[in-house]
């Protein structure tokens, strides 16, 4: 026989119902921790802590990447990594340094999203169990300065407590010395001081530092160690907007469209305001395509930008004339690379025949091998390198090579080609991209470094009216036998 309830039994059911669902919820919200799923290039940036000293997770706004930093510190601090963790491991308790840019943003961003709210701490990425204690920064309303955690994450982790500073860069180069570090973790652009002092901090413990920036102050001197300079032990992920798995098609397109024009690339996509304006300033996206099948009859060219200290770079160029599009089908950049080494690189892309172009410096004689020209060696080892070295197309009824090597004639026809939809590029040529984002100028002039496969592209389109198909086996001309007859 079914029971039935009075109103006030059934009153206290929903009442004990209720409470259960805020203890569930209360205890999910105190070890956020360990329902972290990071997106795919959150991973990629994780993953490259195991092996470099320095990485920078470049990104737009609001895609994730000072989360990602967060939860990752909460790992380092506590201890507790998920199965199959790809990056660092501390297998004891640490001491590290939080820091962003002014003590009000660093309360509002970071420390919220490893603590939680003031009145509710424990509700960010450092579970509430592992927080034992906790002091406040003077001076500042509800700002942390010093975090003791709890470490210990079962397994052969050492148990024991770490230590979190929290600080701010307008505490100046002074307040970042003297400590001795196991990791550093900056939220928005550091000056490059101060970024130093952080890595000098980890020296004697073979620590690591990663920054986790929009980068809105153009190419600084954190920035260029990161994208240009590149020292041995840095690391680079980038993530735009369609990376950040959390928006949908439809938000993405109104955050796009939401922000200013010269604002967009950085805040959506993670590029540098470079100088005074980079040199295609078009978007990736407008200019990448998949890799497809060439039709045969396309013509095709190579270009060489010959290198050493700096890489040797190569672009293949596709046309078609039907259309007039042209196409960057394949790079490759190589350092320290022989001509006997590269042009073995390169050759499968068109056998011995396919016409390369060349710059300038291609005749400038070598050391050894009797003082042959660089553009002789690269033919020697099977390049079909054209005769003259690159240049502008001539004025009509004028001689070939009237008109002249100069860089900024092609350059502004290359992006003419871009803005009206007549050059494109494979989405596998990820060098060029590379390169592309951040092609810019300073002071009017090019900056004349990581330009490697777009200089190649440059010389490949300077000479796109010596492109050819390729000729039936009994037709082929090995350009290096003509030479030597």
């Amino acid at each position: 026989m079914t029971e039935v309830l009075s109103s006030g039994k059934l009153h206290a059911l929903l009442l004990q119902e209720l409470e259960l669902e805020r203890e569930i919820e209360r205890r999910r919200l105190g070890n956020r921790l360990a329902t972290y799923r990071p997106y795919r290039k959150q991973r990629e940036f994780h993953a490259a802590g195991r092996t470099y000293r320095e990485r920078l997770l470049k990104a737009g706004n609001q895609l994730g990447k000072t989360w990602s930093a967060a939860y990752e510190t909460a790992m380092h601090l506590t201890g507790r990594y998920p199965d199959k963790w790809p990056g660092r491991v501390f297998e004891r308790p640490v001491s590290g340094w939080a820091a962003g840019v002014t003590n009000e943003v660093t309360r509002d961003s970071l420390q919220l999203l490893l603590m939680g709210k003031w009145d509710n701490f424990g509700t960010g990425s450092i579970p509430r169990d592992a927080i034992k204690d906790w002091a406040k920064r003077s001076g500042v309303d509800d700002a942390v300065q010093t975090v003791i955690v709890r470490h210990g994450g079962g397994g052969d982790v050492q148990a024991g407590e770490s230590i979190l500073g929290i600080k701010s860069y307008e505490q100046g180069r002074d307040r970042f010395q003297a400590a001795t570090l196991d990791f550093v973790w900056l939220d928005e652009e550091p000056e490059l001081e101060i970024y130093m002092e952080c890595l000098t901090r980890t020296n004697a413990t073979g620590g690591i530092v990663y920054v986790t920036f929009t980068p809105l102050q153009g190419m600084s001197d954190t920035v260029k160690r990161f994208l240009i300079d590149k020292p041995p032990g840095t690391h680079v992920t980038t993530m735009t907007i369609h990376d950040a798995e959390h928006y949908t098609p439809e938000e993405r397109e109104k955050i796009i469209a939401s922000y200013p024009a010269h604002e967009r690339e950085a805040r959506v996509n993670g590029v540098p305001t470079l100088g005074s304006g980079r040199i295609f300033p078009v978007t990736r996206e407008s200019i990448e395509v998949a890799p497809f099948a060439l039709p045969e009859h396309w013509p095709r060219i190579g270009g060489l930008d010959f290198g050493w200290t700096h890489p040797s770079g190569a672009a293949e160029l596709a046309w078609d004339q039907e259309l007039d599009i042209v196409y960057v089908t394949k790079c490759t950049r190589q350092k320290e690379a022989t001509p006997l080494m590269f042009a073995a690189r390169v050759k499968p892309w068109g056998g011995d025949w396919m016409p390369w172009a060349w710059p300038a410096d291609g005749l400038q004689r070598t050391q050894g091998n009797e003082g042959r020209a660089l553009r002789d060696r690269y033919a020697e080892h099977g390049l079909n390198m054209l005769d003259k070295h690159a240049t502008n197309a001539p004025e009509e009824g004028k001689e070939e090579g009237s008109g002249g090597n100069g860089v900024d004639a092609p350059l502004l026809e290359m992006l003419d080609r871009m803005q009206t939809g007549r050059f494109k590029v494979f989405s596998s040529c990820g060098d060029w991209f590379e390169e592309f984002l951040m092609y810019h100028r300073k002071d009017g002039k090019i900056v004349k470094i990581d330009d490697d496969t777009i200089d190649a592209s440059r010389y490949a389109f300077m000479m796109l009216r010596h492109a050819a198909t390729r000729p039936a086996p009994a037709k082929a001309i090995n350009y290096r036998n003509r030479m030597l007859a």
